[in-house]
């Protein structure tokens, strides 16, 4: 059963994996690399319905385009962060070159992740894997 805060409405996993018919696995890699925006609560993710539309609602390619041009303009600042509670490793970067640098100096790439944070809004635009972020942009 979702929660209920005010106008806000959380689904918990559980809650989507009912209503999706999603196994819980899928759901969580789906949150973790960022395909579906979502904020943890302790050891609890919760999805907003605004959320779950703009992952039904995804951009058509051009706009997709637009959305990395976008990146390039030096709006974001990026955090490379383990994705477990065995690497609590977490550092800031400023610029891409040196996100890059700081993803290529662990040990075990797969261990991490980034978050593209947008300066204006303070919000995470993109999580997306250490080694899909190198693949996408490093020269």
């Amino acid at each position: 059963m979702p929660k209920q805060i005010g106008s806000l409405t959380l689904y918990s996993v559980d809650d989507l994996h009912e209503k999706l018919g999603l196994s819980k696995m899928t759901i969580r890699a789906y949150l973790r690399e960022g395909k579906i925006r979502a904020r943890k609560l302790g050891v609890q993710w919760y999805v907003t319905e605004e959320a779950l539309r703009e992952y039904f609602d995804e951009p058509a390619a051009g706009n997709a385009t637009q959305k990395k041009e976008k990146k390039s303009t030096g709006n974001f600042r990026y955090v490379v962060k383990g994705i477990n509670d065995l690497v609590s490793e977490k550092q800031e970067c400023e610029t891409l070159d040196e996100t890059i640098e700081c993803i290529e100096n662990q040990a075990i790439i797969s261990l991490f992740q980034v978050a593209v944070i947008n300066k204006e809004t303070d919000e995470v635009e993109e999580l997306i894997k250490a080694r899909d972020f190198l693949d996408r942009y490093k020269k």
